[in-house]
């Protein structure tokens, strides 16, 4: 049996990381560069990279903050680039562990060019909504194995879970658990679930949604949405993960992964150390 996993996301905006809180505050922690060298040397088990920007601009060189905007166009410097590809290349040469990247992925060729340039997996979200043969062209060409299927969710008032697509505004109709069963009917290999509501709240995963979605499929589920202590990855793990995820806990304190897997351990999860 494989042991599960812990896996810090990080998130680019304007080709700097910044933290999320429900997806539209975003705050900035740091550069890409950085962050994969520590990461690594914690003993992550895997990383994964998600392009949050609502264009194509990026320079890693820039260190503006971008508090509480939702457009990355906003007060944009006239030396940023769109060069997103040479900085999955830079992150890939430093990275020693799996390496998922995902944003923008639009057609078969986005897809080869990351995986050309060190990506291990990709995600893919909106065009896989858009067009659900996107998944099969994509786990044909490159083995079930790189495609991860990131799933945005929102829980309504009356219980139900609503997949969202467009960084979470745009409602799809469809139900989280259906979505999630026809993308591994057509080859994902993953499902990256995403709480919108708990992104970067810091009160737990939404246990409901993540056992209700890995009681539907028999791939691997990835939650992500809401860590605010080491508890919740264990929590995540019991109501039916195989992998937990998060960003902004891991940002600001020293041996934070390696910190999360002792209390894991020491929790009866038996992580890799």
């Amino acid at each position: 049996m494989l042991k599960p996993r812990l896996i810090p996301v990080l998130l680019l905006k304007n080709g700097i990381l910044v933290r999320s809180k429900t997806f539209s505050l975003h705050q900035h922690t740091g550069d890409p560069l950085g962050q994969v060298e520590r990461y690594t040397s914690w003993k992550a088990d895997e990383l994964i990279y998600l392009d949050i920007n609502r264009d194509d601009i990026h320079d890693f060189r820039q260190t503006m903050s971008v508090i509480g905007t939702t457009s990355s166009r906003r007060n944009m410097p006239a030396t940023m680039t769109n060069d997103i590809i040479a900085i999955i290349r830079s992150i890939s040469e430093k990275c020693r562990i799996p390496l998922t990247v995902g944003g923008k992925i639009r057609t078969i060729e986005d897809i080869r060019i990351r995986l050309a340039n060190g990506a291990d997996k990709v995600s893919i979200n909106t065009q896989a909504l858009l067009d659900p043969l996107f998944i099969e062209e994509g786990a044909r060409a490159f083995g079930n194995q790189c495609i991860v299927v990131c799933v945005d969710v929102k829980r309504h008032e009356n219980g139900a879970y609503e997949v969202y697509r467009r960084f979470g505004k745009e409602p799809t109709g469809l139900s989280a658990a259906a979505w999630c069963t026809e993308a591994e009917r057509r080859g994902a290999g993953e499902i990256l679930l995403q709480s919108i509501d708990r992104d970067g709240m810091g009160e737990g995963y939404d246990l409901a949604l993540i056992r209700e979605v890995s009681q539907s499929v028999a791939i691997p589920v990835i939650a992500l949405g809401g860590v605010g202590r080491f508890e919740h990855f264990v929590e995540g793990l019991r109501a039916g993960a195989s992998a937990v995820a998060a960003a902004n806990i891991f940002h600001f304190s020293e041996q934070s992964i390696i910190k999360a897997k002792r209390s894991m351990r020491n929790a009866g999860i038996d992580m890799r150390l």
